[in-house]
């Protein structure tokens, strides 16, 4: 490959009512709502996007809330956990502060030098936090809900459960440039880049897990960076000389994006790191306005009678005015 990711973009998923997942993600897991604006496919639903401050690419966990929604299953042919990297010891004061909201959090260790904690959101989705001794030079988003000592730095990995590793494995290093860095049991660990936090997929090889259903509570797609839309088409263009069907380029308005499966059935984009969040309002007023991209506009007031009424946590813009 002439082009390899440097990282992941974002994590997309699927969930029931707009405001639980906002409680849930804002005071609960700290982060912050960096974009309130609407499913372009289907605009009748909100597309909710958390990160950092400013919504940097490898922060981004992002959501279609569809509040009847059945809920799904998680299983083979899906991304099965996302985890966000937490500062090494920290793990015992988010045990408390999820207890505290009365979620059920449980604390493992797959391995010596990594310890996770589990918890579920709202509609059964699975977030781990993951603190290790490797050092995550990233800067927390200053939530008042987290104090920044324990708060999420970004983007972990995302686990990726499926019934053949071979073909899976074998895309991620031949055709997106990742390279294997660890395979302990049924699983194997992958890394773009520098290998950081936020630069890391683990494939679990999982031949009696059910087939995954994606609805409420799973995950849609997993999304990997490229710095500008010139690599992103050049990155196209290798894909379908390889034989994979990939979407054309599609405007997200944020960032353009390409779509396609791998052999184990999970939804891939490559997403660009440009032109980011604040594009179409200031740093400090993220998340507080319903956006939408110029060829929505037209129908706004059909759109803000479709979706349902949501109130953002103060925390979420400290500086801006009531």
């Amino acid at each position: 490959m002439n082009v390899a990711p440097s990282g992941l973009h974002h994590v997309t998923a699927l969930a029931g009512d707009p405001q639980k997942n906002i409680d849930f993600y804002v005071r609960g897991l700290g982060l912050r709502l960096v974009k309130k604006t609407v499913n372009f496919d289907d605009p009748g639903t909100y597309h909710l996007y958390y990160g950092d401050e400013s919504g940097r690419p490898g922060s981004l966990m992002t959501f279609f809330p569809w509040r009847n929604i059945a809920p799904g299953r998680i299983g083979a042919g899906q991304s099965t956990s996302t985890a966000f990297s937490v500062p090494a010891g920290s793990l015992g004061w988010w045990h408390e502060h999820f207890t505290s909201l009365g979620a059920e959090p449980r604390i493992t260790s797959p391995s010596s030098n990594e310890e996770r904690l589990m918890v579920a959101d709202p509609d059964g989705l699975r977030i781990e936090l993951v603190a290790t001794n490797t050092d995550d030079p990233r800067d927390p988003w200053d939530s008042a809900s987290v104090p920044a000592e324990y708060a999420v730095r970004g983007q972990h990995s995302s686990v990726l459960t499926v019934r053949d590793p071979e073909g899976t494995v074998g895309l991620l290093v031949n055709d997106l440039g990742m390279r294997v860095v660890e395979q302990v049991g049924n699983r194997t660990r992958l890394a773009a880049g520098d290998g950081l936090p936020g630069a890391v997929v683990d494939v679990v090889s999982s031949g009696l897990t059910p087939t995954g259903l994606t609805a409420g509570g799973t995950v849609h797609h997993i999304a990997f960076r490229v710095p500008d839309q010139a690599t992103q088409q050049q990155w196209r263009d290798e894909l379908v000389s390889r034989g994979h069907q990939v979407t054309e380029i599609l405007d997200r308005q944020y960032f353009t994006s390409i779509y396609f499966r791998e052999p184990g059935g999970v939804l891939f984009e490559i997403a660009t790191d440009t032109p980011g969040f604040d594009i179409d309002e200031p740093l400090l007023e993220l998340g507080r306005a319903l956006k939408l991209p110029p060829w929505l506009e037209p129908s706004r007031e059909a759109i803000e009678a479709a979706v349902v009424p949501v109130q953002l946590p103060a925390e979420n813009n400290p500086g801006a005015a009531a």
